[in-house]
């Protein structure tokens, strides 16, 4: 499955993402096979998700809001990951 969302890098590198649904299947998924691919112009990587806690959800979704607007406002109904590369 490929699914185009919004991000935030972290000073490592890792990303944060965060599903407008609590049932979007690419979230869902991530739920059950930590393990992606992570693709962004002209690099790509393997990666693997883990869960954010609340607080750590909530701060991301902020960001996620500020950096991409309103259209973000949904965020926080589904789950929050960091996005952490593997063999880095």
């Amino acid at each position: 499955m490929v699914v185009a969302v919004g991000f935030i890098e972290e000073p490592s590198g890792s990303l944060l993402v965060a599903a407008g649904e609590p049932d979007a299947d690419w979230a869902l998924n991530l739920e059950v096979n930590p393990s992606c691919v992570i693709a962004v112009a002209d690099r790509a990587w393997d990666a693997v998700a883990e869960a954010l806690n609340q607080s750590d959800a909530a701060q991301a979704v902020t960001e996620l809001i500020l950096k991409y607007g309103t259209s973000s406002e949904r965020l926080g109904r589904g789950p929050a990951f960091r996005l952490r590369a593997v063999g880095r």
